[in-house]
């Protein structure tokens, strides 16, 4: 997230917190798709990563953003943290361990999302090649320890470092090692909402398993195919995983916020500071726990807006759904991963199918399934089905809602073109990540440097 939320509009009950999220809903005509992604820098002559300070650091790149782009800067405590678009239409920000990320503006269709994503990608380089920096596109960091990797200066960072240790084992690694692509997608209604949340709830360890890049720390194999999905298995599982209450057929908005209500919170913004609030849940925040502790400590809308963005479940629901189960990789994945689920939730025939796919699909089969795919990948079984057949079936979805959707570039190409990279994957029927574990031990001659080469942007 690139800049925390300030809107004093009081609360009086919990009604106005589920109308917020209500409020997200659009008529279909207003759908668009806001895209993320994150990627590790490094120095390109010793593949080792990049600290903040320094001529030659990450506040070099933002500076030189900064002026290429016009984008106004988010401070911290005096320090530059991200850049965001004069009229809120994207932004850049940092991840706890220098991550760098775009979160893309909210656009009609994913010739669009590809052509930002393109520009981008081309504008980072120009500016950090002169630095002798380049960018690493896979889901976790390979090479470094925790001890080795940069930390960001960025206050709810602070806070969340000191928390993780007490909550999980894996906690630090998610923040500071790991790199995702996400998308975020609307709803019209309360009902539609349900359906996608229900569907991509279900489905998210499938984009798992087809985007899993991150089999290497520490310059060895792991083990595992997505690292990444492993780690957020022990981060914190109060606020993350599989969420049981979305499988009730009358599931809405109440039901998502008395949960995230009792989740501890993180922090509460005032005068421009942040201050450490893990002990209290937004429950406890709303019934006068913070009294005598801070300033104003009457919870407002920034508050459970900012709150709702330290909520980490597979799926998550702020005024919009974000799909939150795949690794970072290659450019082409960028693409691929909105591809892949406007396909299924943004046309009604493919949603139907979607729907139909994983209509009998329980909880615990699903959990079942989370907690295997990042080891097995798409070997993972599921009632005695490999993953792999059905992604297939997924794949064929999102074609379907691609077609039907009948958005056309300039040469007349519609937006199936952009899953070509899962239709690689499946074709071969394995994964980026077993991709990687060959080359590792045959052409890479079992070292982690080559790695920075092929996949970097």
């Amino acid at each position: 997230m690139a800049r925390d939320t300030t809107d004093e509009t009081a609360i009086s009950g919990t009604e106005e917190l589920a109308h917020y999220l209500a409020e997200g809903s659009k008529p279909e005509e207003q759908w668009r798709i806001g895209t993320e992604h994150e990627k590790f820098p490094f120095y390109v002559a010793n593949n080792a990563p990049v600290p903040y300070e320094g001529d030659r650091g990450i506040k070099a790149i933002l500076d030189g953003m900064r002026l290429k782009l016009g984008w106004d800067p988010i401070m911290d405590e005096g320090n530059i943290i991200g850049l965001v678009e004069p009229t809120g239409m994207g932004a850049i920000s940092l991840e706890p361990g220098g991550q760098f990320e775009l979160s893309g503006a909210p656009l009609s269709t994913i010739h669009q999302t590809c052509r930002e994503v393109n520009a981008h990608l081309a504008q980072v380089h120009e500016v950090a090649q002169h630095l002798g920096i380049g960018f690493l596109g896979i889901g976790g960091s390979p090479k470094w320890t925790l001890a080795e990797t940069p930390v960001m200066p960025k206050s709810r960072y602070a806070i969340m470092t000191r928390y993780m240790p007490k909550v999980g084992t894996q906690g630090l690694d998610m923040m500071y090692r790991t790199s995702t692509i996400q998308v975020n997608l609307d709803f019209k209604s309360e009902t539609d909402m349900r359906r996608k949340m229900q569907v991509s709830m279900k489905l998210q360890s499938v984009a798992t398993a087809l985007f899993a890049t991150s089999p290497f720390t520490e310059s060895k194999p792991n083990g595992l195919l997505s690292w990444r999905s492993d780690i957020w298995r022990d981060t914190d599982n109060q606020r993350s995983g599989v969420l049981p209450f979305v499988f009730a057929k009358d599931f809405g908005f109440e039901d998502y916020v008395e949960w995230a209500l009792d989740v501890p919170m993180y922090f509460i913004l005032r005068d421009g500071s942040y201050h450490d609030c893990t002990h209290v849940t937004f429950r406890q925040f709303m019934n006068g726990a913070l009294k005598g502790e801070v300033n104003d400590p009457v919870p407002n809308m920034g508050d459970w807006t900012n709150h709702l963005s330290t909520l980490f479940p597979e799926v998550r629901l702020k005024q919009f759904l974000e799909m939150r189960g795949a690794d970072g990789g290659p450019w082409r994945r960028i693409c691929a991963l909105p591809a892949y689920w406007v396909g299924m939730l943004y046309d009604a025939e493919a949603l139907d199918a979607a729907e139909q796919l994983t209509a009998d699909w329980t909880y615990e089969e699903v959990l079942k399934m989370r907690n295997e795919v990042p080891a097995l990948g798409l070997k993972t079984k599921f009632r005695d089905t490999p993953l792999l057949e059905i992604a297939r079936e997924t794949v064929k979805i999102s074609q379907l809602g691609l077609k039907n959707r009948n958005q056309l570039n300039q040469h007349g190409a519609d937006e199936t073109q952009f899953l070509a990279p899962l239709e690689e994957v499946l074709a071969r029927g394995y994964s980026e990540a077993e991709k990687m574990l060959k080359a590792y031990e045959t052409q890479w001659d079992q070292t982690i440097d080559p790695v920075f080469k092929e996949y970097a942007y």
